[in-house]
């Protein structure tokens, strides 16, 4: 999501760019055709600014368009990644109560849930991988799974409710 969010933010930057380059060539050009206007100069050269001035503008409404919805699609990431997190959270919360895990076998099963391997998890807690590895014995033989893999599987399924796609 992080990804996603950068590159977001990159584009609505490239836009704002974009977008004030054309407002200052457009004020260039209605400058231009106020001057030749007054002037009372080549009519056709006058239509061509014209036009010119009212592509420019129908580009900065476009472009501000554009800028507004890639703000309002980080804005929705955002809030999608906090809600996800807040229902992850709580559905960890729920089921290690469930499974009336300890304090360490809690520490443990979080590290195994983010994908962390034994020897991450030993170094992390300060322990010895022995140690580690009864304590998932046990978190696995608690949650009725068999593997780190199946854990985590198991809690994507309940976060995950409807197919991604018709």
């Amino acid at each position: 999501m992080n990804d996603r969010k950068r590159n977001l933010e990159r584009k609505a930057t490239a836009m704002t760019i974009v977008v004030a380059l054309q407002s200052i060539a457009a004020l260039f050009f209605t400058i231009d055709v106020l001057d030749d206007a007054a002037r009372s100069e080549d009519l056709a050269h006058l239509a061509i600014e014209r036009l010119a001035v009212v592509a420019l503008l129908a580009a900065i409404v476009v472009g501000a368009y554009q800028i507004r919805s890639l703000v309002l699609a980080a804005r929705q990431d955002e809030l999608a990644v906090a809600l996800a997190r807040g229902a992850a959270s709580k559905l960890i919360q729920l089921r290690f109560t469930q499974w009336n895990l300890t304090r360490a076998e809690a520490d443990v099963a979080l590290f195994a849930l983010k994908g962390c391997d034994v020897h991450q998890i030993a170094e992390m807690r300060g322990t010895a991988e022995g140690t580690v590895r009864a304590q998932l014995t046990r978190i696995y033989a608690k949650a009725g799974v068999n593997s780190q893999s199946t854990l985590i599987a198991s809690f994507l399924d309940e976060l995950i409710d409807a197919p991604l796609f018709d």
